[in-house]
């Protein structure tokens, strides 16, 4: 049975539905969460640093590739200018998609954190520009590493699936689709969860406690991340400080209301 979002995306594997899960979640990737919001990182540091060095490794290796398919093509030999040529377009491509995958894991030392406020029904992304699906992309983007996409969602049209990398050893990746209000429409994608080596189950058991903190469920409990409930400070210092998030944006985040989050637009002239 395929996926009811459209256009459903590559991989996809399940829908998950909106229910709740009981359970405490000790989890890397889980770093605050307080009576208004919670916050997750999409990218723990290692990972980062591991797939940092992978894609520099590749890249290099790929540009002097690259030259050698540039001297094959000039080989004044018809096989090898053919050689040369298939060789030249494959590892250009393979180039054109590993630099985003370098950039945003060397340019995104936060983590690309996602907020998510349960009294107002809000959803928080700032995240490297490069950290999404797309493939097609300007050549004049490849001149900002440090571009950033930062977005403000309503959970009410973000909906979760998990999708596969189709290899021998499959990672799960949960995506919030967000899709035209009261439609199954999809219009934007954000990676919630990213690379988990269990065919979903711990995507699933992170699905289960965000719904369950978002329906202020008491059995979210709301002190288990990386930084405890009464260390707000020490996490806006560490993780949202400096790495480029709009004033209001960090204002909103413990906005108890609608009502309160709407003055805090108008204080920023943010239209609503």
């Amino acid at each position: 049975m395929p996926s009811k979002y459209r256009p459903q995306i590559i991989g996809w594997i399940d829908d998950l539905d909106k229910t709740a899960d009981i359970w405490e979640l000790h989890y890397d990737r889980f770093i605050y969460a307080n009576n208004n919001y919670c916050a997750f990182i999409r990218k723990t540091f290692s990972d980062q640093i591991f797939y940092t060095c992978l894609c520099f490794v590749a890249i290099i290796l790929l540009s002097i590739l690259i030259v050698g398919m540039v001297i094959f093509i000039f080989g004044f030999d018809h096989e090898l200018t053919l050689i040369g040529i298939i060789g030249f377009i494959t590892c250009s491509f393979a180039l054109y998609l590993i630099i985003p995958e370098f950039y945003q894991n060397a340019f995104s030392r936060r983590g690309n954190p996602i907020i998510f406020n349960r009294q107002t029904g809000k959803v928080y992304v700032n995240e490297s520009y490069f950290f999404n699906f797309k493939v097609r992309r300007h050549l004049k983007l490849f001149l900002q590493p440090k571009k950033r996409r930062i977005q403000e969602y309503d959970w009410h049209d973000m909906h979760g699936v998990i999708i596969h990398n189709s290899s021998r050893h499959p990672l799960s990746t949960s995506v919030l689709m967000v899709c035209q209000p009261g439609t199954y429409q999809v219009i934007d994608h954000v990676i919630l969860e990213s690379g988990i080596a269990d065919r979903g189950l711990i995507v699933r058991f992170l699905w289960g406690w965000l719904n369950g903190f978002m329906k202020f469920y008491e059995s979210a409990n709301i002190d288990d991340g990386k930084y405890k409930t009464a260390e707000e400070a020490k996490f806006k210092k560490d993780m949202i400080e400096g790495d480029g998030w709009p004033e209001w944006m960090v204002e909103a985040f413990n906005a108890t209301s609608l009502e309160e989050l709407a003055v805090i637009k108008q204080k920023y002239n943010i239209n609503p």
